[in-house]
């Protein structure tokens, strides 16, 4: 299967303990094929002439202990296509190894950093690459899934893939950071057809966030008999008499917490939804 015109990021934020990878490509769906990622373990993209094998081989390996650059060079070495490939890795230390194919189609190639590998074919310009490089040096200290995004729109600002956009995807992983702490996967996000794929990615986030992120506790508002006589008249012309309730049908059940206060997040949710 092939993925050409394909530009991504793999990253990581090693005080955060989350791993992550990027992509948008003139490809359908292209989010389903290019990223990997497992907590604590690394992260990697495979594309231009995609190898999906890498995928779960090269996690395997990282999992055995392997750095990044070892993980490239025995992925590519077992690969008789490997010219047509291009690959990216941050392994679990922050390490990070790119490579690109000789057949791989101009403009090609790679750039590495602390926490990152940032890479792309068919692309207008090495500036993609260095403009998603330089966005996610720039960019420490935020949620790792913002400074992916902030990337994937410094690439396409500096011209992107020739050939245009279709899909785009962001994978963010961090142990036991995902849905109800059950999961590894704290944002899976894809947009497979669109002709603006990164635009309806960020909405996408934004979305995301709204309904499984974290307010921190001690910015809840607490709730005073005022509030607490608003809440109960919303709730009421919504047809509910609790607060879970509601939540759990608005998909925000995981910011509700008790009574005694309440995340503003869902308080602005409840008065946008009750008018």
């Amino acid at each position: 299967m092939a993925a050409p015109s394909t530009y991504s990021l793999v990253c990581c934020d090693l005080a955060a303990r989350e791993w992550g990878v990027g992509v948008q490509s003139k490809f359908l769906a292209a989010g389903s094929l290019v990223p990997w990622a497992r907590a604590e373990i690394g992260a990697l993209a495979t594309q231009a002439y995609a190898n999906p094998r890498y995928g779960p081989e090269g996690l395997d390996l990282l999992g055995a202990g392997m750095g990044a650059a070892e993980v490239v060079e025995r992925l590519t070495a077992a690969d008789e296509g490997r010219a047509e490939r291009q690959l990216g890795v941050v392994d679990r230390d922050g390490e990070s190894a790119t490579f690109t194919g000789s057949g791989c189609l101009e403009w090609a190639g790679g750039r590495t950093g602390a926490g990152y590998a940032a890479q792309g074919n068919i692309l207008a310009a090495p500036e993609v690459v260095d403009g998603m490089a330089a966005a996610f040096e720039a960019t420490v200290g935020r949620p790792l899934a913002e400074r992916i995004l902030d990337a994937l729109d410094a690439a396409q600002a500096a011209g992107g893939d020739r050939r245009g956009q279709q899909s785009a995807g962001l994978l963010v992983v961090r142990r036991d950071g995902g849905y109800a702490g059950l999961s590894d996967v704290v944002v899976d996000l894809r947009v497979d057809d669109d002709e603006q794929p990164l635009a309806e990615l960020r909405r996408l986030y934004g979305l995301h966030q709204e309904l499984f992120g974290r307010t921190p506790r001690e910015r809840w508002i607490p709730v005073d008999a005022e509030l607490r006589r608003e809440l109960d008249e919303r709730l009421s012309g919504l047809g509910y008499d609790r607060l879970e309730d509601w939540a759990g049908v608005e998909n925000l059940e995981e910011r509700v917490d008790g009574e005694d206060a309440i995340d503003p997040v869902v308080l602005a949710a409840l008065r946008a939804r009750s008018g």
